[in-house]
């Protein structure tokens, strides 16, 4: 479908149902937490080939790191890159309008729009994912919702998708009149794994003790290869965090082994002013986010690695990779949307190569590698005890991110083969193109208690058992 169709499209859906302004309960400021149940987003059983699953969710996190090391905006959505593999996230649910709409969203800590199928003629391309079919994807009904409003072009919250220069495309509207009918500009945001195009909504969020009034959120009507909603959850000033006014957040992600589970962990947000830190966390303070062209960098939650050991060797990863430049290039970001962890190809080569070396009795399992698209793989075939060199992450303030060997490696070949869910691009692609050289995944974040506090700058975590 035509980018032009898909406007066009828009245009007719804005004129589909009917809105209209309610009154709502403003949010008190008693109100300091609120939580939300957190599930792995996966196929309901597990696949029948296990190293397809790995090859899928590695090209899943290749395509996330190259949008967003990379991210087009603006590019039509007739050019997005799809691959069929499976999402690879962790779902919430939010519930919108008035009476309220239960929609499933997926945790996105690397974007900030938050978004929702809408309307009954919602269309999703390349949506069959196992045990999900584009015809069952739960759609948000405006015309159900007496507080649904489009958004009006004039509403300073256009400004947030549409650019600071949005008024100047206000073609119909008279300068002089607050009163314009005209709605914000279409929005298409791509993804690593796919898009979506739609139309702006003003909208009540809907919590069981609270609700949010006049929140920005997208009416998709076109989406290619997203199986849910987004809920944006990045630095930009339509986030989630942002409109509520979080002072923090935080979840701890259940363990998700490509299959489904009946269990789910919480997402907490919280409110209010406070300087303390959360007993048992360390902590790293957020790096100031890198100014440049690409706004799509300021909505990122960068941190400073300062190293990254195998075993008790610290792998020789350039400088230049660790700390972002005034381009945008190098750094460490942290994206719940990321399935495996990312790495430039210098900074993997540098952690590889330490596993190459201190696993060197184990042979290289090469098929596993051209199949599964992870490397490097290694045969633990009728091995008695299987000796992995342990995984830390250390970042500034002292604070050390040590992984139990479940997050940082698969078991695939009929068990008797582990590969490093780390991911890389050849050097003559993502490692030529600038924009974060780390972006650590959700894989690797399994059974850890994660906080992001923004009121006070900083990252917090602790490995514990997410299970309740």
């Amino acid at each position: 479908m035509a980018a032009s169709s898909l406007l066009s499209l828009i245009f007719v859906f804005s004129l589909s149902f009917s809105a209209s302004s309610s009154s709502s309960v403003a949010p008190s400021p008693e109100t300091t937490t609120l939580t939300i149940p957190l599930s792995p987003f996966s196929s309901k059983n597990p696949s029948s080939d296990p190293i397809k699953t790995l090859n899928s969710l590695a090209s899943a996190s290749l395509s996330r790191a190259r949008h967003l090391k990379r991210p087009k905006p603006d590019t039509p959505l007739a050019k997005t890159h799809v691959l069929p593999h499976s999402y690879g996230g962790y779902s919430i649910s939010l519930s919108f309008g008035t009476p309220p709409q239960t929609i499933t969203f997926v945790l996105d800590t690397g974007s900030s729009l938050v978004w929702f199928p809408c309307t009954s003629r919602y269309l999703c391309s390349n949506c069959n994912f196992p045990n999900e079919y584009p015809e069952k994807i739960p759609k948000f009904i405006p015309k159900l919702s007496s507080s649904s409003k489009i958004l009006g072009c004039k509403n300073p919250k256009c400004t947030w998708i549409a650019g600071s220069d949005v008024q100047s495309r206000c073609q119909d509207c008279n300068p002089a009149s607050q009163n314009c009918s005209q709605s914000c500009p279409p929005y298409i945001i791509q993804y690593g794994s796919g898009s979506t195009v739609g139309l702006l909504l003003s909208e009540t969020l809907d919590f069981s003790k609270k609700t949010f009034p006049d929140f920005l959120v997208g009416c998709s009507i076109f989406s290619t290869h997203q199986p849910a909603g987004i809920a944006g959850f990045g630095r930009g000033p339509e986030s989630l965090p942002s409109q509520l006014g979080v002072s923090k957040f935080s979840y701890c992600l259940l363990s998700r082994r490509f299959d489904d589970t009946t269990e789910s962990s919480d997402l907490v947000l919280y409110s209010g002013s406070s300087s303390a830190k959360t007993a048992g966390l360390s902590y790293t303070p957020f790096r100031k986010n890198p100014v440049t062209n690409n706004t799509a960098y300021r909505e990122f939650y960068y941190v400073t690695l300062r190293k990254v050991m195998v075993g008790d060797k610290t792998a020789k990863i350039p400088y230049k990779y660790l700390v972002p430049g005034t381009d945008g290039h190098g750094g460490t970001i942290v994206d719940s949307g990321t399935t495996f962890t990312f790495m430039e190809r210098p900074v993997f080569e540098a952690v590889a190569k330490e596993f190459e070396i201190q696993m060197a009795n184990y042979s290289r399992a090469v098929d596993i590698e051209a199949r599964s698209g992870l490397e490097p793989c290694f045969n633990i075939f009728n091995q008695k005890t299987v000796n992995l060199p342990e995984l830390t992450f250390q970042f500034k303030g002292g604070a050390k991110l040590i992984l139990p060997a479940v997050n940082y490696f698969a078991l695939a070949g009929n068990l008797s083969v582990v590969c490093l869910t780390i991911v890389t691009d050849n050097s003559s692609g993502l490692g030529s193109t600038g924009g974060p050289a780390i972006i650590f995944g959700n894989f690797q974040q399994q059974n850890f208690y994660v906080e992001y506090d923004l009121e006070n700058e900083r990252l917090g975590f602790r490995q514990q058992n997410c299970k309740k």
